[in-house]
């Protein structure tokens, strides 16, 4: 059976009775398929998958809300596809197109017509009748805002859209959602109060724009699509976003960065000014699978996988964010190095903790804790990488929180 536990590695949090937990959280309900299924007339139950989050839910004037220290299970009524995360909110997409929220509901991230928080009880999330959701960005979504695409590929956006980052030429919340005036839609990520969007291959951004991070060559904010300069037209695979940066993976493993720089964000090797156009990362092989993260001045830091199968990092390391045992700033990528024995195949990162998955389903992290962004139980920081939980595929980290995904047996 998939399982997810806490390390321990000799921390006192296992001699708290943390294993007790651990095991009590084990169980997976699942359902029957077709040929098990009870006789008319007899009661079944739904099959649901786990999930497991910690961290905390970030928002509104009170911080921080709902702190976990370790992995903490969470039921939805379905197989998970897919997992998102925004600073306030977490988000699972189901094979079957449903998508389930739960989180802070203050701004209407929820997506069900409330603005009541749901922080243990996922809730569904309200599309019109007969939309259907083929995914959702996992590298992440926008501050207090959500987003989705469905089966037609058309973009869906709800909640605070503080910066106008839903494209619709204002900052109106909505507490269900809303299509956006995009199709063809292929990628898309957000952070903050912008938003990034590849429409039928060519990328435009919506929002705020304080350090360049619309990518359109220049620091005015838009609320309606503005065209990202520079990048070739049907080559983007993926979208990244943070505070104040935006990043561009092509088909070939080119990768490309813009928006703020004080730290090094931009990874060509300088520090202080911003891009408002994006500037290549020169890696010495293809990008496979890039992570971008940052909550606030001051910090972001980018993490990619290459097609040798080697993890580099740029940015921020004032709390050892990047994994390479140091402090301080990296504006050229860095080669990191996981424990011995253990290959990566999808990466994370939030406002300064780092995360990897390996091909063993073992989930690793490293950085800032004080709201149990690590997951061992401690609210310290991690200078070197620990080991969280077991038996995950999928995750996604942004802010201060992050959901894997466990599958049943």
């Amino acid at each position: 059976m998939a399982s997810v536990r806490p390390s321990g590695w000799g921390r006192s949090w296992l001699a708290r009775g943390g294993w007790g937990a651990v095991i009590a959280a084990l169980a997976v309900t699942t359902g029957c398929s077709p040929a098990q299924r009870p006789a008319a007339g007899t009661s079944s139950r739904p099959a649901t998958s786990a999930l497991y989050h910690w961290g905390s839910f970030f928002g509104g004037p009170h911080g921080n809300f709902d702190t976990r220290t370790s992995p903490t299970r969470v039921l939805v009524p379905g197989t998970v596809a897919q997992v998102g995360t925004s600073n306030s909110t977490e988000y699972a997409l189901l094979t079957d197109g449903r998508l389930y929220a739960w989180g802070l509901g203050s701004d209407g991230q929820l997506g069900d017509g409330s603005r009541v928080n749901s922080f243990t009880r996922p809730v569904r999330v309200q599309f019109p009748r007969g939309v259907k959701i083929a995914w959702i960005p996992t590298d992440v979504m926008p501050y207090d805002t959500a987003l989705a695409v469905d089966t037609e590929g058309r973009a869906w956006g709800w909640g605070r859209n503080g910066g106008g980052e839903l494209c619709l030429g204002s900052n109106t919340a909505y507490l269900r959602p809303v299509r956006l005036p995009l199709s063809h839609v292929t990628a898309m990520a957000g952070a903050s109060n912008h938003a990034v969007y590849d429409v039928a291959g060519t990328v435009y951004a919506c929002g705020q724009n304080v350090a360049g991070d619309l990518g359109d060559g220049s620091l005015r904010s838009s609320t309606t699509p503005a065209r990202v300069a520079g990048l070739p037209a049907g080559r983007v695979v993926r979208l990244v976003a943070s505070f104040a940066n935006s990043g561009a993976l092509l088909a070939d493993g080119t990768y490309f960065d813009w928006g703020y720089n004080r730290q090094g964000q931009l990874g060509d090797g300088h520090t202080g000014e911003p891009s408002d156009v994006p500037v290549q990362v020169h890696l010495p092989h293809p990008v496979t699978q890039v992570a971008q993260g940052g909550s606030l001045w001051g910090n972001g830091q980018t993490l990619v996988l290459l097609s040798d199968g080697t993890l580099r990092a740029w940015g921020d390391d004032r709390a050892y964010q990047l994994g390479n045992g140091t402090t301080g700033m990296q504006p050229s990528p860095v080669r990191i190095r996981p424990p011995a024995g253990v290959t990566y195949r999808n990466v994370a990162t939030g406002s300064a903790t780092s995360y990897a998955v390996s091909t063993a389903g073992h989930v690793y992290a490293w950085g800032v804790s004080h709201v149990g962004q690590v997951g061992d139980g401690y609210t310290s920081t991690a200078r070197a990488v620990v080991l969280v939980a077991s038996g995950a595929t999928l995750i996604s980290a942004t802010a201060n929180n992050v959901v894997v995904s466990v599958p049943g047996p």
